[in-house]
This record gives structure tokens, C-alpha cells and sequence, in this order.
């Protein structure tokens, strides 16, 4: 059995303690093993402040662009290699693997590209000189020069290479050392990114903690900053953590989201708009299983056309095929965890107290090419309410899967 080390301080370590299993959210077969803690996270924070951190203070923009564009083509080289993984771990189709694994690997270019035009400096001109004195002899400059500390990046299960490298990307960029940390269940692809980056970086520009963050965030100090996706809870938590606040760390964060598509009133539903409107609406709830920040949520609709789009929804959702992803027939696999499973179904169980069902009732599936009773599959489901602005659980909750509801307005061109 696989055990994923971390490697942090510069060398790999496996780690101490209990165990985790990562395993294959269709078939529920064991793929690897993770360890509960054993790591010396303090030693590692000091190796990025005193080696990693001038490792890229001695670097110019250009030089650190360079390092970028070399990890794009490192993912570029084990390209199918991180696919099969996302595929595995991730309960990803192809299609979503690709989504993922490229989306990193463009992110990391077009930075690489930034710091080549950025060019041989350090320092960036915050606008224009000021004339301070009497004469143009005293003038001043505000300048955004590289932040002394460590940035610590907490990512989300669904897209463990995007999100790791859209952070890594900015950061490495801006001169500062990484301490990233993806999430456990789907740690797969991170940890052999990690293996890919680690001979392409100089020392202490990048580590990698695999499996419980532990006491992560009790070394962060003054110039830190840490970058946080995942879900609103957690975001909470980690706004009043004692370290953040005692040093005032800067905190960004991506949670949960309710985005709409809103149909105007002037679209006719058989026209290229109509078309792109319905394509994009299911593509965005069963891409990745529903398992995107960017997914559409609520769709909002004429009453004229309420009926319609519902109907046109479920003909197209009725063919969807949903099963084990590595087949090339089926086009959405289950969600990432058991848990993702649960919290979607309890998620559609509040909302079918509001609304109506289209399709899908609350999620029940037989997924194609999967023995019964494995795996942590939610079917596409749609759900539908007259009264979209009243409709609180709509409006209040993220279900994290394949999960949509139709609302109607009035028709008005400026309520949509």
C-alpha cells in the first residue's frame, strides 16, 4: 500500500500516527494511505523563511517567471499520468480530469509569461512619482516590493492541480515561499506534482503537507499570509484563529457560492442563445459532479418560458450517462467522498421541502458499470419553484454537487 509522504524542510518525510485512506469514490477501492501528523511543521516555516525566502529574494521577475514555465512543462510531461490519478482519486471523467490538470498547467504559463515581461526587476511602481519638495530635485516613489514571510495555501478537493498551482503561481511569482497544503481525500495528484516540482524549484520555495493540517497555522508570524478554498464553516474558523489575528495575517478566502444563469426575457429558447443557455446550464451542474465553485445553482427563467426549460432540462439530463468515469461512455462519475455524498443528499432533502421535482427526484442512481451499493453517487437532479426570491434553502445553502433548481420572474427586463 502507497504511503504519501510530505515533503517539507527539504527531504520526504511520511509522517507518525493513525492512518487515512484515499480510495476510488466509484468503485470504493483503497488507493493509498496518509499519516495523521509526525511532522515538524515548525522546522519547516523556518526553512522557508530563512532558505526558500532568499532563494527567491535573489531572483529577479524573469528568473522566477522561468521556474514557472517549468513546472507547466513538467505537467505537460506526466500529462496522462495526472489524469489516470484524478480520474482514480478524484472520481473524474477524462474530460473533468483534463479540466483540471490543463487548467493548471495554463495558469502556471501565463504567470511565467507575466514575470518574462515583468523583466529583469524586483520592485514594482505603484503609479507615478510624486513631486514632495518645492522643486522636481525631491520626489518620491511608492513601490510593491515582495512580502517577508510565508504564504500557506490551504486547497479544496475538487481541483487538487488548478488550485495548487493558481496559488503556487502568484505567490512564487511575487517572491514568496509556499507551504501548500491540498486536501486529504484527493491528495493523489498534489503529491506527484509535488514529486514532479520538487527537483525544478530551489530549496524551500515549495513544500507540501500531506494529510491533516495539525498545527499548520500556530507557526504563522507577522508578512504571512494564507490562502484558504473550501467551504464557509472552515472560512470562519480560520478568520478568529489566535495566530491570524495576533499577527494580523492576511487571510484570503473562496467559499461557498450561489450563482445564477438568468434567462432574458427577449431569448427564444430554439435560437444559438436559447441553445448556449441550456448547454451551459448542464454542463455547469454535471461537470466535475456538480463539484465547482462556478457551477450554476439557480436558473432563473420568464414565467413564459418556465415550463419549457424545465422540460427541455430533464429530456437532456434523461440521457445522461452516469457511472464509473474511466469508461469512455459515461459522462459524470460520483462525487469525491462519502461525506460530499451525504452532505448533497441531506443538501436536496431541505431543498424538495420548497420545491418541486423536474428530474432526478433527490439523487437516486444506478451508475453504469459499478457493482451495487459502491460508490458515492448522486444522480443530476433538478428541482423547480414559482417563487425563487422566497425560496430560503435556495437561497441560503451550497449543495456542492449535480444539483440545480428553476425559478420563474415576472418577465421584466430589468428585474433579470
Amino acid at each position: 500500500m502507497q504511503l504519501l509522504a510530505s515533503y517539507l524542510a527539504g527531504t520526504w518525510s511520511a509522517g507518525s500516527g493513525s492512518r487515512t485512506q484515499l480510495v476510488n469514490p466509484a468503485t470504493e477501492e483503497v488507493l493509498a494511505e496518509v499519516s495523521s501528523g509526525g511532522h515538524d511543521l515548525a522546522k519547516a516555516f523556518a526553512f522557508a523563511r530563512e532558505v526558500g525566502a532568499a532563494e527567491l529574494a535573489k531572483r529577479s521577475f524573469a528568473e522566477r517567471g522561468a521556474l514557472l514555465g517549468a513546472l507547466a512543462k513538467a505537467i505537460h510531461g506526466a500529462r496522462e499520468e495526472l489524469i489516470a490519478l484524478a480520474v482514480a482519486n478524484g472520481g473524474n471523467t477524462r474530460g473533468d480530469a483534463k479540466f483540471d490538470i490543463d487548467g493548471g498547467a495554463v495558469t502556471l504559463s501565463h504567470y511565467a509569461e507575466a514575470g518574462a515581461k515583468l523583466g529583469a526587476g524586483q520592485l514594482l511602481a505603484d503609479g507615478e512619482p510624486i513631486q514632495v519638495g518645492r522643486t522636481a530635485r525631491m520626489g518620491g516613489q511608492h513601490v510593491w516590493a515582495r512580502r517577508r514571510g510565508v504564504a500557506v495555501h490551504i486547497n479544496a478537493f475538487n481541483f487538487p492541480a488548478w488550485g495548487l498551482c493558481e496559488k503556487l503561481a502568484t505567490a512564487l511569482l511575487a517572491g514568496m515561499p509556499v507551504i501548500t497544503k491540498p486536501a486529504t481525500a484527493t491528495a493523489l495528484v498534489a503529491h506527484r506534482l509535488a514529486q514532479l516540482f520538487e527537483p525544478l524549484l530551489p530549496p524551500g520555495v515549495l513544500q507540501t503537507l500531506i494529510g491533516p493540517a495539525g498545527t499548520l497555522l500556530d507557526n504563522l508570524g507577522a508578512g504571512d499570509v494564507v490562502a484558504f478554498t473550501g467551504g464557509s464553516s472552515t472560512a470562519r474558523t480560520l478568520r478568529t484563529h489566535a495566530k491570524i489575528v495576533e499577527h494580523g495575517v492576511r487571510l484570503n478566502i473562496e467559499a461557498d457560492s450561489l450563482n445564477a444563469a438568468v434567462l432574458g426575457p427577449d431569448v427564444d429558447l430554439s435560437s444559438e442563445a436559447g441553445q448556449l443557455f441550456l448547454a451551459d446550464v448542464i454542463r455547469d451542474m454535471t461537470q466535475k459532479t456538480g463539484q465547482k465553485c462556478t457551477a450554476i445553482r439557480r436558473v432563473l427563467v420568464p414565467e413564459d418560458k418556465f415550463k419549457d426549460v424545465c422540460d427541455l432540462m430533464k429530456e437532456r439530463l434523461s440521457t445522461l450517462a452516469v457511472g464509473d468515469p474511466s469508461r469512455e461512455d459515461v459522462r459524470m462519475g460520483p462525487l469525491a467522498t462519502a461525506a460530499q455524498r451525504d452532505d448533497v443528499r441531506a443538501g436536496i432533502a431541505r431543498l424538495a421541502a420548497a420545491t418541486e421535482s423536474v428530474h432526478g427526484g433527490t439523487g437516486e442512481v444506478t451508475p453504469i458499470g459499478i457493482a451495487a451499493g459502491k460508490g458515492f453517487f448522486v444522480g443530476p437532479v433538478v428541482r423547480a419553484t414559482k417563487s425563487p426570491m422566497d425560496c430560503a434553502p435556495l437561497n441560503s445553502q451550497e449543495m456542492f454537487g449535480p444539483v440545480s433548481t428553476v425559478g420563474q420572474y415576472t418577465g421584466d427586463a430589468a428585474f433579470a
